[in-house]
C-alpha cells in the first residue's frame, strides 16, 4: 500500500489525524449548537411561565385586595423573622 515509505506513511497518517479532528470539530458544532437551542427553549419556557404567573398575581390583587394585603404584610413579618435570626446567629459566632 505504502510501498514502505515513510513520507507516504506520515502524509496518510496526517489526512487521517486532520479528517478525525474535522468530525470532532463538526461535532462540537453540532453539540454547542444543540445546547444552545436547548437554552433558548428553556428561556422561552420560563419567560411565558413568569408573565402568567404575574397576570395571576395582578388578577388576584384585583379581586381580592384585602387578602392580598394580608398576605403581603404576613411574608414581610416571615422575612423579617427570618432575617433577624439569621443576623442573631451569624453575631454570636
Amino acid at each position: 500500500m505504502f510501498n514502505n515509505k515513510p513520507a507516504e506513511m506520515t502524509n496518510a497518517l496526517i489526512d487521517q489525524a486532520t479528517h478525525a479532528a474535522e468530525q470532532v470539530a463538526k461535532t462540537g458544532q453540532q453539540l454547542a449548537s444543540s445546547a444552545l437551542e436547548g437554552v433558548r427553549h428553556t428561556s422561552h419556557q420560563v419567560r411565558v411561565k413568569a408573565e402568567h404567573a404575574s397576570d395571576n398575581t395582578v388578577h388576584y390583587i384585583q379581586h381580592e385586595p384585602v387578602k392580598a394585603m394580608l398576605m403581603a404584610a404576613a411574608t414581610g413579618a416571615a422575612l423579617m423573622a427570618l432575617i433577624n435570626l439569621i443576623s442573631r446567629s451569624r453575631s454570636q459566632h
